[in-house]
């Protein structure tokens, strides 16, 4: 498939494991590189895609889109090339162009569960989150998607915003089975669990978090919120001294100290 080409340039080039929040993060690195009997016109597109990888990182956005700019008028029909201009659309907030992107994209591969995934999570977060759930499914129905886990806590997130709490439970629950070693899988289900009162559950998830080496000030300040209910002080200690070490600065920390959680 085309656009697993994206996938390789990322893992050879990004310096971060994901594009964006809920977009394609990059697989492990395969050994897969731009193919040996390229055109001159496909070598051109790579090597502008390599360099748009590289500037989109740094967070050139702008430089990044002429390099995918200049990659298409070498090649026209370079899915990942679409693909990559609509992930820099979306940073850039141009929700009209990075639609567009995405539309050119998922015509030269209809079926690429990278594509749904994006695509997906780009309807979501632009207010369209009752769309997005039927690309998030058609993502993890691919039998060739590595990262169903992806796709479902997205889909999880999005039902959130739908009021739907119990597909939301569902949908992080079957991420969890497919990547129990996921922490946003295990954050969501955390959260979950609290606002419904189920505060052992709740732990169960945020212990698994609690053996990261650097909890999010967010994720520490619902860990003591866990532990206090619980009555667990000694757990509730560590958490507030993770708290005041790493972020003392932090709002977490200000509405601990206040008690307004």
């Amino acid at each position: 498939m085309k656009h697993t080409r994206l996938m390789a340039w990322l893992a050879a080039f990004l310096i971060v494991s994901t594009l964006l929040g809920g977009c394609a993060s990059n697989s492990a690195d395969t050994g897969i590189g731009p193919p040996t009997n390229q055109t001159e016109g496909q070598k051109r597109a790579s090597i502008h895609m390599q360099l748009a990888v590289g500037y989109y990182q740094q967070g050139q956005m702008k430089v990044a889109l002429d390099e995918v700019r200049q990659a298409l008028e070498a090649q026209p029909d370079l899915v990942d090339a679409y693909s990559m201009a609509a992930l820099i659309h979306m940073s850039l907030g141009d929700t009209k162009d990075a639609e567009e992107n995405f539309s050119h994209a998922m015509q030269l591969a209809p079926n690429d569960p990278e594509l749904s995934n994006n695509y997906g999570w780009f309807l979501c977060q632009n207010g369209r989150a009752k769309e997005s759930i039927a690309y998030f499914e058609a993502a993890v129905k691919n039998k060739s998607y590595q990262s169903p886990a992806k796709a479902l806590n997205n889909a999880g997130v999005c039902s959130l915003l739908l009021k739907d709490d119990k597909a939301a439970e569902d949908y992080f629950l079957r991420a969890f089975r497919y990547d129990p070693g996921n922490p946003s899988v295990s954050a969501n289900l955390a959260k979950i669990y609290y606002a419904r009162g189920d505060y052992d559950r709740a732990h169960f998830y945020l212990d698994r978090l609690v053996k990261e080496e650097t909890l999010s000030p967010e994720i520490l300040l619902l860990g003591i919120k866990i532990e206090r209910k619980r009555g667990d002080k000694a757990a509730e200690l560590s958490l507030v001294t993770q708290l005041e070490q790493h972020y003392p600065d932090s709002p977490e920390y200000a509405s601990y100290q206040h008690g307004a959680f």
